[in-house]
């Protein structure tokens, strides 16, 4: 049976009966190359086994369609095996050659310009931010910034989840421009570490100007003794901001395996934010865990009390719509 054949219910219950029928011939390198840090878990969500079976092996892209076989062939995703060699992920498959040509020069505009007046914003509350600071405030601060930080760690899994479970991206403007570098993503991971500075944040950084333009707002049209009551508030607002503005340039991160600053190294290695090889959890198909990517601190939590599979159940019920039907469509696309 294959991983996106299964209900959405069922999957995390037979994901390690699966390995274990079907299982895959490791290398020392390969294993070496994908094994997961799981101390903290009891039983891990995604196994090694699974992971190098349906993810793309991102350090070494060139690899996506080696597969052992127990006939020699490879085996597609509903688990028959064929003659002939395509591309399951990787920038050569149809699907992500299709989709990345969606990209078009008005999202490109709307992207710039979503950039230069978030950093705009950004400036100019962080001026503000410190100009109204007070030490003994710190307390309050640095709690209201923790909340802060958690809020856009959820907020990137809510959103994550949902472009990345329901909707077409032939649907009128939302598909193209926002649906569909979720759906490349899937099948081309490494994508993102190809895109500019634009390309990948130009969405982030729009969702987070509402949040920046009422703070500036706040600092602008109240009295001194109003923002010192209201400071904590102001320092949730700057700090979750900032986060959900970055949100997708620390998810880039987490797909670069060379070239990384040591400080973005050092962040990703205690887990402040995104770290790599927990992020590969979400990219074992068929992508239904893990969804969140700022710093990851509530996907482990998430996953224990089935909050998405069971949100999806809801919404499978009383829509009939079953997730990920687009995501399958795209990453069937192989001819």
């Amino acid at each position: 049976m294959d991983l996106i054949s299964l209900p959405p219910c069922s999957r995390r219950l037979e994901l390690t009966t699966m390995a274990t029928e079907q299982p895959l011939a490791l290398s020392p390198a390969s294993t070496s190359a994908i094994k997961i840090s799981t101390t903290f878990l009891k039983t891990p969500v995604k196994t090694d086994q699974e992971i190098l079976q349906n993810s793309m092996l991102e350090d070494d892209p060139n690899s996506n369609t080696i597969l052992a076989c127990p006939r020699g062939k490879e085996a597609d995703d509903s688990g028959r095996t064929t003659d002939e060699k395509r591309p399951r992920w990787g920038p050569q498959h149809k699907g992500a050659q299709e989709l990345a040509k969606l990209y078009s020069s008005g999202k490109r505009t709307q992207e710039l310009i979503c950039v230069y007046i978030c950093i705009t914003l950004m400036v100019l509350n962080l001026g503000l931010i410190l100009r109204h600071f007070r030490l003994e405030r710190i307390s309050n601060v640095v709690v209201a910034a923790f909340f802060g930080i958690l809020t856009a760690d959820f907020g990137s899994g809510l959103v994550h989840w949902g472009a990345d479970t329901w909707g077409s991206v032939e649907l009128p403007i939302v598909g193209k421009n926002f649906l569909r570098p979720f759906r490349e993503h899937h099948i081309d991971p490494t994508s993102i570490t190809r895109h500019d500075f634009i390309e990948t944040n130009g969405d982030n950084f729009m969702v987070a100007l509402p949040i920046l333009g009422k703070l500036a707002w706040n600092f602008f049209t109240r009295t001194n003794a109003e923002i010192q009551q209201d400071y904590a508030i102001s320092a949730y607002l700057f700090l979750c901001s900032i986060f959900v503005a970055m949100t997708n340039q620390i998810h880039k991160w987490s797909h670069t395996y060379w070239g990384l600053p040591k400080w973005v190294l050092f962040l990703q290695n205690h887990h402040i934010i995104l770290p790599r090889r927990h992020h590969r959890i979400h990219h074992v198909a068929p992508h239904e865990t893990y969804f969140c990517i700022t710093t990851g601190w509530l996907n482990w939590p998430l996953e224990k009390i089935k909050f998405w599979s069971t949100l999806e159940t809801i919404i499978e019920l009383s829509t009939g719509h079953k997730p990920r039907a687009d995501d399958l469509k795209w990453a069937q696309k192989r001819t």
